[in-house]
């Protein structure tokens, strides 16, 4: 079992950054492909960015640019640096572990197999 804990949200006024951490607990996340997604208010969970064991990253189109995720596995945590934040940036933000997609965890979330409790990002205008 893996336990992962969000943390690092809040409110920011637009054009600001926050950085969020997933930490993680019960394994070691090196051997698991990680995920971003979010849940704006009243929408469906979407993604925002992914990291594959062995680092490669890809993103939602609207994130690239801005957000960047990375790892720490020596920590046991993954990170997401968001800049440039926009008012369309207010969502709940979840982390997710894939063993089975750890090579390429992506977009899905169906192949996430642990996710957090997540944090509340709110961006104010």
């Amino acid at each position: 079992q893996v336990q992962l804990v969000e943390s690092g949200g809040g409110l920011v006024q637009a054009g600001g950054s926050l950085r969020l951490s997933c930490e993680a607990s019960g394994r070691s996340l090196s051997n698991y492909g990680m995920g971003w997604f979010r849940q704006p208010p009243g929408k469906e969970r979407e993604f925002v960015a992914a990291i594959s064991s062995s680092g490669d990253s890809t993103y939602y189109a609207d994130s690239e640019g801005r957000f960047i995720i990375s790892r720490d596995n020596a920590k046991n945590t993954v990170y997401l640096q968001m800049n440039r934040l926009k008012p369309e940036d207010t969502a709940v933000y979840y982390c997710g572990a894939s063993f089975y997609s750890r090579d390429n965890p992506g977009s899905r979330s169906y192949v996430y197999d642990y996710w957090g409790q997540g944090t509340q990002v709110t961006v104010s205008s």
